[in-house]
């Protein structure tokens, strides 16, 4: 059967619109984005979904708790002191520019907000405390993924995937609200929002699964995780399934204190990247980590990264009815 797609792509401008098949039911969606703002018209929604996306906050914050860990936060407490906001330039700070991007949040009628990883710059108690008192005082629901950062002690002995659970389990697992950490999925007004965690550049078996189930469901989703997908011309960065990423193209390890990569992704890694670019019911995916604004459009579907949250970027993505 075939398909028509239509697709516009311009620095702040990015519009698509194509049909995809569902269980036999056409399902039409169009995206139109003028940088921090996301529209997503479908077919298969009644009513009008509204959720900020923010990544790379990096609050450093900490207090006497953090004595033990000292060496191991050393160099990313030292960072993002002062940051430029993304618009005016001025002055600001992580703490100032999560604050304020809530506050927009709530004042625009947010359904919810999504914490897309590396909200910490690493697994301090005293910034688990900030998000959780910031989201209480404009009672603003969110639902939370990690990054690489949220759950690294830089320095620290241990397998990247041993420190991310025990960091989770003990420090950041208040900001999960109960949800698996690995991977989740929430409905809002008839749309799907699927949580993973790529934080470690990896996907799990597990992971697979749940996306596989998710992909065979009736209700459009919007997937959200911190690395991007790769898209052709990307850098490693943009890591989930990157032909290139592996032990041999980890130039971070060193000032990270990290481990290497993995010699190369595993057919886990690109079965899951061919599942959610080729999902019919996929309306976009939106990330972190690289710190600025892009879309790539993968097999007619659009694939967000969204600016660095200290310098108060965010995306405003709204999904409504197709009229």
């Amino acid at each position: 059967m075939k398909t028509l797609s239509r697709i516009v792509v311009a620095v702040v401008f990015a519009a698509v619109v194509l049909p995809s098949f569902a269980r036999g039911r056409k399902h039409e969606v169009s995206v139109v984005s003028n940088r921090e703002q996301v529209r997503i018209y479908s077919s298969a929604v009644e009513d009008t979904l509204r959720i900020f996306v923010i990544a790379d906050t990096h609050l450093w914050l900490s207090d006497e708790r953090e004595e033990p860990y000292r060496q191991y936060s050393e160099r990313m407490a030292a960072a993002y002191h002062v940051t430029n906001h993304f618009r005016t330039g001025a002055k600001t700070s992580p703490e100032e520019a999560f604050r304020h991007t809530i506050s927009l949040a709530k004042q625009r009628g947010a359904d919810a907000v999504a914490l897309v990883g590396d909200i910490l710059s690493y697994p301090s108690e005293r910034g688990v405390e900030f998000v959780q008192e910031i989201m209480r005082e404009y009672a603003m629901p969110y639902y939370y993924t990690c990054g690489n950062h949220d759950w690294h002690y830089e320095g620290m002995s241990g397998t990247s995937h041993e420190l991310r659970k025990k960091w989770r389990e003990e420090r950041l697992k208040p900001l999960f609200q109960g949800y698996n950490p690995v991977a989740y999925g929430v409905t809002l007004k008839g749309v799907r929002l699927l949580f993973i965690d790529s934080s470690n550049y990896e996907i799990e078996p597990e992971q697979l699964k749940f996306v596989q189930r998710e992909v065979h469901g009736r209700q459009p989703f919007i997937l959200f995780q911190h690395i991007p997908m790769y898209a052709p011309s990307r850098p490693v960065g943009y890591g989930i399934a990157h032909p290139d990423w592996g032990a041999k193209s980890d130039g971070g390890h060193e000032i990270e204190r990290r481990e290497r990569w993995a010699e190369s992704h595993t057919q886990v890694d690109y079965d899951y990247y061919d599942t959610v670019v080729g999902a019919p019911n996929l309306l976009a995916t939106f990330a972190g980590h690289v710190h600025n604004y892009g879309c790539d459009i993968i097999k007619g579907r659009p694939h967000f990264t969204v600016g660095a949250n200290f310098s108060a970027a965010y995306y405003e993505v709204v999904v409504m009815p197709m009229k």
